[in-house]
């Protein structure tokens, strides 16, 4: 693939990404798993410091406990497989709790459109900054207290592909100045 093509091909993810909340019966293999992690790695983080941390979960039980808690993550109960998004602020530039999570939704977003590359679909689910969805974040998945939990993120192989939503909106832009 030559480098327009490339250019295109990554337009047409960006482009094409939308919210997944309905999956087939077909499994997420461990190698799509593995990429989507080392997509949300490959994310920009203030002078480089990664504070963040992946849970990749595919265990049926798991899974479901997770959805009785998320009041926006019922789809967790027919996903094959999800990944939380920790923000570790002891990691982030000056202990920052906000770099630590902006830095995990970049991540985040990295993950979201990975999957749209492999063909999956996915949707975030916020924990954070709720507390008691935190809360119970921390105690399925035994995370510690001081490791935020950002959100879940869902993942199989949609039962649809619907086309994109257009959410280009030009009065949204400003040139040189407000």
């Amino acid at each position: 693939m030559n480098s327009e093509e490339s250019k295109r091909e990554s337009m047409t993810v960006i482009l094409n990404r939308r919210s997944v909340r309905d999956f087939t019966e077909a499994v997420v293999d461990e190698e799509s798993l593995d990429k989507l992690v080392r997509a949300g790695m490959s994310a920009p983080t203030a002078k480089n410091m990664q504070p963040w941390s992946f849970i990749v979960v595919t265990g049926r039980e798991t899974l479901d406990r997770l959805a009785e808690g998320l009041p926006y993550g019922k789809m967790l109960g027919k996903a094959h497989a999800a990944i939380v998004v920790c923000a570790l602020p002891e990691l982030a530039n000056n202990n920052s709790v906000e770099l630590a999570v902006v830095d995990a939704t970049c991540a985040s977003e990295n993950i979201l459109l990975a999957a749209q590359a492999l063909g999956l679909g996915s949707v975030w689910v916020a924990s954070y900054p709720y507390e008691d969805r935190m809360e119970h974040v921390r105690g399925v998945l035994g995370i510690p207290g001081e490791v935020i939990p950002l959100c879940v993120l869902p993942l199989g192989h949609p039962v649809a592909v619907k086309p994109p939503i257009d959410k280009y909106r030009p009065e949204k832009i400003h040139h040189e100045r407000w």
